[in-house]
């Protein structure tokens, strides 16, 4: 197995992704490819429409405080 770039495809969704020059271990006999982990790694962070989007949306109730006054309460 020797390191190698090579042509990556994929398909996303109904689109089919390449990339060029991406890392792989490839058999220099019978030719299988072994990709390299990290680089498929970051290739899906990449990908994910997901990415950098909370997973979770919280809601925060705000307490009730009485609003300021723009000016002080008449006195009786």
């Amino acid at each position: 197995m020797h390191l190698r770039y090579i042509t990556y495809f994929t398909w996303l969704g109904e689109e089919l992704i390449t990339v060029q020059n991406f890392p792989a271990w490839v058999c220099d006999v019978c030719g299988h490819r072994r990709y390299d982990e990290k680089s498929i790694s970051w290739l899906a962070m990449l990908l994910n429409p997901d990415a950098g989007k909370p997973t979770e949306l919280k809601h925060v109730p705000h307490r009730n405080r009485p609003r300021p006054t723009s000016h002080p309460p008449a006195e009786s």
